[in-house]
């Protein structure tokens, strides 16, 4: 498994440093903090930023999830593949169920702990055919919960993978290579 990941990060460091992009100053100023090698090494520690980064944007109904949970992962350096590869769990098959969760979440949460939402929110709602209806409030309320939750889950379930199996996930802080 490691092996496979090292060649994935060889490959994807070799394509953003591809000698007829590397001449072009504006790829320049994008790929330098991408290509930086201390992100793409995985270790506890950024693995589960990485990770906790990833959830909360998978779950989040955003264009381009992964290109804002790569930049949050470079701002704060964590793991940038696996910030990446944790917005696949969002795709076109999952996407439906993720958001009646989300939808059921917020009427649950505004039903039973009565948490105010903006009144310009409440006013917008939509009729769900065989399931009831929603509004925007509730949408809106879900969708940050269950992403914080998914965010605060991920980051200790890393931790305790790497306690289990420590050869797989190296406790010890990335060093700089170069």
């Amino acid at each position: 498994m490691k092996k496979s990941y090292l060649k994935l990060v060889r490959s994807s460091l070799r394509t953003i440093r591809h000698p007829h992009l590397r001449d072009r100053a504006w790829w320049r100023a994008l790929s330098r903090p991408v290509a930086d090698r201390r992100l793409w090494i995985p270790c506890r520690d950024t693995v589960a930023a990485g990770l906790a980064i990833g959830m909360f944007f998978s779950l989040m109904p955003m264009p381009f999830q992964s290109i804002a949970a790569i930049l949050l992962a470079i701002r704060f350096r964590a793991n940038v593949p696996f910030a990446f590869a944790a917005c696949w769990i969002s795709n076109p098959v999952t996407t439906p169920a993720i958001l009646f969760g989300q939808c059921f979440l917020g009427n649950w949460l505004r039903d039973s702990l009565g948490v105010p939402m903006p009144h310009f929110l409440s006013h917008v709602q939509f009729h769900v055919p065989k399931v009831g209806m929603f509004n925007a409030a509730s949408f809106v309320l879900g969708t940050m919960v269950s992403g914080v939750l998914a965010a605060l889950l991920s980051y200790p379930l890393v931790h305790a993978f790497s306690a289990l199996l420590p050869h797989h996930l190296p406790v010890r802080p990335c060093e700089k290579t170069k």
